[in-house]
């Protein structure tokens, strides 16, 4: 059983989708999370709904003084920092004619900002031999036709992820990944039109589970890596994806039926 009494987290795009779901599952292992989002109607809303022990703090990830102010703000409120989850990301991708600024801008949100907010909480973290969850994506491991500036920042963030574990082993903090495949959140609700069959149909080739995932399927994985009982490991990228990155480029379907069909 996990239990996280006592923690004290900060989950950066902790008010929606993926980010929301880790806010509600680390409250309820027990512990006080700190949401921070852009959108203040979202962030009160969660508060709200998750009553004691929750705090949102409007933060855009990209300016420093912001995340300064969240960092204050968690350990003026609950005394510390025990786990930092950076969840939230930016999606501005027009593939190989991204802008510059959309570069620069989806690299600064998915990697550098991490980065700023990890060093920002370190003396905390250190004080609390507490840890890190980077939210990655298979999109970091594997090219996708028509995106460019995500994957090439999740790649980053997954070398961030490694960097942050060896240098802060020194202070006791431990950083991992959560690497998701296909899960059910905001991008999914709107290319299908809400449409959860057919992003479960258009997902099955892909992953050996046959379908997209759950939110919570993700915050579970996150709540154990923030854990005690994850307490051995660091450095690690936790596939959260159904067997996406198992499979070959064969994926989960026989190639020798295949070659025999309409044969003799």
């Amino acid at each position: 059983m996990i239990d996280l009494t006592g923690k004290v987290a900060i989950v950066t795009g902790g008010a929606a989708s993926i980010g929301a779901a880790i806010s509600e599952k680390l409250h309820q292992l027990g512990a006080a999370v700190v949401i921070a989002a852009r959108s203040a109607d979202k962030g009160e809303a969660m508060v709200a709904r998750l009553g004691e022990r929750a705090l949102y703090v409007q933060t855009d990830i990209t300016v420093d003084a912001q995340l300064e102010a969240l960092v204050a703000a968690a350990v003026e409120t609950f005394g510390g920092i025990d786990i930092l989850v950076n969840n939230a990301a930016s999606y501005d991708d027009d593939g190989a004619a991204s802008s510059r600024e959309q570069w620069l801008g989806t690299l600064n949100a998915n990697a550098v900002s991490p980065a700023i907010l990890g060093e920002l909480a370190r003396p905390h973290l250190k004080a609390r031999k507490g840890c890190i969850v980077n939210v990655g994506s298979i999109s970091g491991i594997a090219p996708h036709i028509g995106r460019w500036t995500y994957p090439v920042s999740k790649a980053t963030m997954l070398h961030l992820s490694k960097t942050q574990a060896v240098e802060y082993a020194q202070d006791g903090i431990r950083v991992n990944m959560a690497r998701l495949g296909h899960i059910w959140s905001d991008p999914f609700e709107g290319l299908t039109g809400d449409n959860r069959q057919h992003a479960d149909k258009v997902s099955e080739p892909y992953n050996l589970m046959g379908r997209v995932a759950d939110a919570e399927e993700v915050a579970n994985v996150v709540a154990f890596l923030a854990s005690p009982l994850a307490s051995y490991v660091t450095g690690a990228e936790y596939p959260v994806d159904g067997g996406y990155s198992a499979m070959g480029p064969e994926q989960h379907y026989p190639l020798m039926p295949l070659l025999m069909e309409g044969q003799g």
